[in-house]
């Protein structure tokens, strides 16, 4: 088990997502993974069990589920560098050398190349990023020590909030070379399902109240 790394992964629904998300996982690092759950999602709950990995369960919310399953990893843990993760990934191998490469002095946020985003693949921003607990405790969000994400988004827009900020700080680096695939309907890697049809929706939400929160840091 690599002592420093854990990699957060909030689930809801998709248990046919755990089996190959921990096998790309297993073989190309030993991190730490803990699954965070929602309550009743008992399928899920059974994937996991069946590869013996680890999960703790989150209250739910109406809002803000990623962020605070997220959140509630990185306080479970106690790793020095969390993997905010989600359960369409793929890790390529050489991910984690490439992103830690990244973390020059200073630095608490390392974006990875989510080879599907033009923005992300252009080292303009992360959709999937390796965080410093330093960070995370000493910095936080832009207006909250403790905590990675906002949990005020639905779900879209923490990403760019949090990479944002870091830059704001110049805190963030991007790794090129740190592959942690998204496979993304967007990107014609995955078939949609309710989840993703939620997208349009959230993203609406999301970026109101991301215009209003980047006043905080520009």
């Amino acid at each position: 088990m690599t002592p420093d790394l854990v990699i957060v992964v909030p689930m809801l629904g998709r248990p046919h997502r755990v089996l190959p998300l921990v096998s790309s996982i297993r073989s190309t690092c030993r991190a730490r993974v803990l699954f965070c759950v929602s309550p009743g999602d008992t399928e899920v709950h059974q994937a996991i069990d069946e590869l013996g990995c680890e999960r703790i369960e989150v209250a739910p919310r109406p809002r803000g589920d990623y962020a605070r399953k997220i959140n509630a990893g990185y306080r479970h843990t106690r790793e020095s560098r969390i993997f905010a993760a989600a359960d369409d990934l793929c890790f390529h191998p050489g991910w984690y050398e490439a992103a830690i490469a990244a973390l020059a002095p200073g630095i608490g946020v390392v974006g990875t190349n989510d080879l599907g985003s033009p923005r992300v693949m252009a080292g303009e921003h992360a959709t999937h990023s390796l965080i410093t607990r330093a960070y995370a405790d000493e910095f936080g969000t832009v207006d909250k020590r403790g905590e990675i994400y906002h949990e005020g988004y639905p779900h879209e827009y923490v990403d760019d909030e949090l990479v944002g900020t870091a830059m704001r700080r110049k805190a963030w680096a991007f790794a090129f070379d740190s592959h942690v695939e998204h496979l993304h309907p967007n990107w014609g890697k995955a078939e949609s399902d309710p989840l993703y049809a939620q997208q349009r929706h959230r993203m609406s939400a999301g970026a109101s109240l991301y215009r209003r929160r980047r006043r905080l840091w520009t």
